[in-house]
């Protein structure tokens, strides 16, 4: 690439926000030259308007940018969206309608039958949905997102499994990482020493963005993958890492060796293996009984891998492991710029 291409943030002051700046400050593909904000931050340099929670300071070349309104005027045509949901729910469509493309981390779009849902190693070929979705709306730009961080955790597995055997069922549980609630997250008193059965609207997406992202591509149209998931999501004293503990009912029925067998010589698709921020490997399993363990296997792959571990029989299903990924990288902004990446070797950023 002989120009890296101009990209903005939205919501750039916030920690998903940071997460992005951290991330493309020297992207070899991208450049940051616009951060929006809200109203107490914009008009002022962003680190002078930033509380920056990552370590460090904020990228010099970043922190100089003078922080913008969030509104659909802005001089770039790719933005990835920290905004929290209230706000993408309104505003994204309105950046995508003036002909921006939104490479969105927020929810409220996720499941809407002409948006990509999207996991590059899982799904590439669903960005096929960004025509049908610039037709339906009658957009001149497009949203993308990507998957919540606890279904991004357990999917790829799932879809391993599901393309070599058929998936018939799902029982997640998962451990989520605080970090999962953003900052200042779990009140201390609530979470320490202590486990939380609930995270709001969770287990819903557990059990519903998997058949999305698993599903088949048709004449515009995604149709959902024909397996059922029963979830329960639990958050717990752990900072960064959310660990899924899966039992599947297969439509046939291998040996936990076979299965151990299929994740350890499972390759992404080619069309992913030169993203600059694809991890080598993608997919890390750990015979040791007592992996994965989030804190010393979270940040694999620079937090972009996924690490599985414990396949074993199920005495009610028929295989049952253990799956982890980093909730704020790989689940949240990393998964954005891989994203971008994609649709960057795909041509769908001009």
């Amino acid at each position: 690439m002989d120009k890296k291409i101009p990209v903005g943030i939205l919501a750039a002051t916030g920690t998903v926000g940071q997460r992005f700046v951290e991330l493309l400050a020297d992207h070899p593909w991208f450049e940051i030259t616009v951060v929006t904000g809200s109203e107490r931050t914009a008009g002022r340099p962003y680190g002078e308007g930033v509380n920056w929670k990552l370590l460090g300071d904020p990228p010099e070349k970043v922190a100089n940018l003078i922080v913008q309104p969030t509104e659909p005027n802005l001089d770039v045509k790719i933005l990835f969206s920290a905004l929290p949901t209230p706000q993408a729910k309104e505003l994204e469509p309105q950046f995508a309608q003036a002909g921006y493309i939104v490479l969105t981390n927020a929810s409220p779009y996720r499941m809407d039958p002409y948006v990509p849902l999207l996991i590059p190693e899982v799904n590439p070929d669903h960005t096929g949905l960004i025509p049908a979705q610039q037709q339906k709306y009658g957009w001149e730009g497009y949203i993308v997102a990507n998957a919540n961080c606890s279904t991004t955790s357990i999917v790829l597995p799932m879809k391993i499994l599901h393309e070599a055997y058929g998936l018939a069922t799902a029982v997640v549980v998962t451990l989520q990482a605080i970090s999962g609630a953003g900052y200042p997250g779990v009140p201390s008193m609530d979470i320490l020493g202590n486990v939380i059965p609930h995270i709001g609207g969770e287990d819903t997406k557990l059990e519903r963005e998997p058949r999305k992202l698993c599903g088949t591509l048709v004449d515009g149209e995604i149709q959902m993958a024909d397996f059922l998931v029963s979830a329960q999501a639990n958050r717990v004293p752990v900072f960064d890492g959310h660990l899924g503990s899966v039992s599947v009912k297969l439509r046939q029925a291998p040996t936990p060796e076979e299965v151990i067998d299929l994740f350890q010589k499972w390759q992404p698709p080619e069309i992913c293996r030169e993203l600059p921020s694809i991890p080598h490997p993608v997919l890390i399993y750990r015979r040791e009984p007592d992996r994965p363990q989030p804190r010393l296997d979270a940040g694999s792959g620079s937090g972009l891998a996924w690490t599985l571990g414990k396949v074993r029989s199920c005495p009610v299903n028929d295989i049952r492991f253990l799956s982890l990924a980093h909730n704020t990288l790989r689940g949240a902004a990393s998964g954005s710029v891989l994203n971008a990446e994609l649709l960057w070797k795909q041509g769908f950023l001009g």
